[in-house]
């Protein structure tokens, strides 16, 4: 049957058909889905690990169980996992085990856009590439049987486009069964002291050459032969792009792209004239060819900063030469901003207020940095804020340094701010840490994690106590706070910056957008008692706007805080009755 599937879902539905049985990751755009929708299927295992490093530590435990497995991540987590994977590629596997590595050019919801072509190389693994949906699902198999085959681990690379778009893919309901063989007792192979690892490292580097074969002769990588004139190399969704533009130019399309087919390549040239390379990102296929002495040209036409897009390529080539697109007409923008009733907009306006700077970390609550609350000094990856904020102040102790806290989420502090605070706590530090508890994962989609209580195929789980894990790393003051609560924020900050060692403050409210019990008024502005003064909308507020002078909540928008009201000092807003 055929279904209209994202890359995300094709993946997922690609991971039941070919046999996995274990599926692991920890949720970052745009790859969360894939396990949201692989959960549908009972028979595979899955759970949202910690963090990355954990969730590949965990996948490659279970592929040394005998069991095919995937590990899903988006790029930048392929960061903090890159110390279990440059070993798992000497290790090898005794179950085919993918890594879903989905990149993000253009930085619609990412701190940068690494391309993560270039892990592949450096890892010496297989790099894989769809260009559609129906490409994701058959990816995955090739995937599994290539890594059982040549013993590795395997790259699926997707990017934005492609785990988000959806197109035509064919689906079964049959699925590939697999028996789990045994994990044999080999520590020369398994175990990587130095010894073991020296003749590893040989076995990788005969490996690649093997691969380099596969990737000559691999139905993946093909010809499609037309206009001799125009020849393009390309893969993922810049291929797509490339056939819209260029409909009639000839290609070798790509779907492994590490190692690259270089004979393939060689052959292609051979019967084309010009040659272009068009790739999204860095130049990683251009520069290898280049380094072959191969005449071709990409980058001097495309840019290497952001995503791609028909339009771009139709500029970008002679006019005769290609079927022109037409950009649609621009859209009005839309900012991003937290939602109404965001617990996190109290404490942000509080720190703004009282000129209290934040060393800030991957969230919602990232967006503080958006004027008119502009409460963020710092972003740099999960976890960060807490080291940050602690060098920063250690580098200026005995002196008359500015007031700076450290600010994370409830996730981010569980994916990788522990070891932060226990920095903290360890190295003598005066820092206050700020944890942002709203009880779930909310920048990706409300996913649960060690805190909320859940798994992710709903099971009842143990949930951290944030207030004991503290202690045990050695930090004596703790405060919980109401977020909606803004004297008592005023009040235990202002004691906290003050005091003469660690502390941390856990400012507690779930996600306005999750489902509770909790029954929240709305609020309305009396017009008889609003002096225009507009010190709501210091808040940042999407509800709050001004009309003829006055301030006015939308009541579509308005999700029953009460962070306005107390703002309000001419008592203008009340609870709807």
């Amino acid at each position: 049957m055929k279904a209209i599937l994202s890359g995300n879902e094709a993946v997922a539905q690609g991971s039941y058909e070919y046999g996995v049985s274990f599926a692991v990751g920890y949720p970052g755009t745009p790859s969360t889905e894939i396990l949201e929708n692989i959960v549908k299927f009972p028979q595979i295992y899955c759970q949202w690990s910690p963090n990355e490093k954990v969730a590949l530590e965990v996948g490659i435990g279970a592929c040394l169980a005998g069991v095919r497995t995937i590990v899903t991540m988006k790029h930048v987590g392929v960061n903090v996992a890159a110390d279990p994977l440059m070993t798992f590629a000497y290790t090898g596997v005794n179950a085919g085990l993918v890594i879903i590595t989905a990149d993000d050019p253009g930085m619609h919801s990412s701190q940068n856009e690494q391309d993560n072509r270039f892990y592949a190389k450096f890892a010496q693994v297989p790099l894989l590439e769809p260009s559609d949906s129906q490409e994701a699902k058959e990816l995955v198999g090739f995937g599994l049987s290539l890594s059982e085959k040549y013993d590795t681990p395997v790259f699926l690379r997707l990017t934005t486009r492609i785990s988000h778009s959806k197109s035509l893919t064919i689906i079964t309901q049959k699925r590939e069964e697999h028996s789990a063989p045994p994990f044999p007792k080999n520590l020369q192979k398994y175990v990587m002291i130095p010894a073991h690892s020296r003749k590893r490292h040989l076995a990788v580097k005969k490996r690649s050459e093997e691969l380099k074969k596969e990737s000559n002769t691999t139905h993946w990588n093909y010809f499609d032969i037309q206009d001799k004139k125009v020849g393009i190399i390309s893969s993922g969704v810049a291929y797509q792009y490339a056939r819209e533009v260029l409909p009639k130019a000839s290609y070798l399309k790509l779907g492994m792209t590490n190692p690259l087919p270089c004979e393939l390549i060689k052959e292609f040239i051979g019967q084309v004239g010009k040659v272009y390379i068009v790739e999204e990102l860095n130049p990683f296929i251009e520069d290898q060819l280049k380094a072959m002495g191969l005449q071709v040209e990409g980058r001097s036409l495309l840019p290497d900063t952001g995503e791609l897009n028909p339009d771009i390529l139709a500029k970008a080539f002679s006019p005769s030469t290609v079927s022109v697109v037409s950009a649609p007409g621009d859209l009005p923008p839309r900012p991003p901003a937290m939602c109404p009733g965001c617990p996190h907009r109290g404490l942000f306006y509080v720190l703004n207020r009282r000129k209290i700077r934040a060393m800030g970390d991957i969230g919602c609550y990232t967006l503080s940095v958006l004027p008119p609350l502009q409460a963020m000094d710092t972003c740099i990856c999960m976890g960060a804020s807490i080291g940050a904020v602690h060098g920063f102040n250690k580098a200026l102790e005995g002196s008359d340094p500015p007031a700076f806290v450290g600010v994370l989420g409830d996730s981010t502090f569980l994916h990788s701010g522990i070891t932060g605070l226990l920095d903290v706590a360890y190295n003598h530090g005066t820092s206050t840490i700020i944890i942002l508890d709203n009880r779930t994962t909310a920048m990706t989609g409300f996913q649960h994690h060690p805190g909320t209580g859940f798994t992710l195929q709903g099971k009842e789980a143990k949930a951290v106590d944030l207030v004991g894990l503290a202690k045990s790393l050695g930090i004596s003051r703790i405060k919980e706070v109401d977020s909606y609560d803004l004297a008592q924020l005023n009040s235990v900050i202002e004691e906290e910056i003050k005091a003469p060692e660690p502390s941390l403050i856990i400012s507690k409210r779930p996600c306005v957008l999750l489902d509770g019990k909790e029954k929240r008024q709305q609020r309305v502005i009396d017009p008889k008692l609003c002096k225009g003064c507009k010190a709501c909308l210091k808040l940042g507020c999407p509800a709050i706007s001004i009309s003829k002078g006055k301030a006015i909540i939308d009541s579509l928008l308005c999700n029953g805080c009460p962070v306005c009201e107390q703002v309000c000092k001419s008592k203008a807003v009340r609870p709807v009755e």
